[in-house]
């Protein structure tokens, strides 16, 4: 955690909570037959860090959790932020590179 601002533990957790009552939103939407929560809004939580807080929801709430295809994209949003992470904590010159560059 060193390597991490303190910021950033806080926007963590903010995240890892409005991806579960996400998730809780989308579950209760779907028993009721109501609006649901596009796909693509919940892999883009999981993407920006939300993803522990999805695979709980995914096996707590038994939500999303046996529609292969996205599991799939979910495992893959899991690898893209990790590998994030693993490029700010270890080539954190590399990440502003690529950040200035978008």
């Amino acid at each position: 955690m060193q390597r991490f601002p303190l910021w950033w533990l806080g926007a963590t957790a903010a995240l890892n909570l409005l991806t579960f009552f996400t998730y809780a939103l989308d579950k209760s939407a779907a028993q009721r037959g109501t609006w649901r929560t596009r796909e693509s809004h919940l892999h883009l939580l999981a993407l920006l860090g939300g993803w522990p807080a999805a695979w709980w929801a995914q096996q707590w709430l038994r939500h999303k959790s046996r529609k292969q295809d996205f599991r799939a994209v979910y495992w893959g949003t899991v690898v893209l932020n990790c590998a994030a992470l693993a490029v700010w904590t270890l080539r954190p010159h590399t990440l502003r590179e690529v950040l200035s560059f978008l």
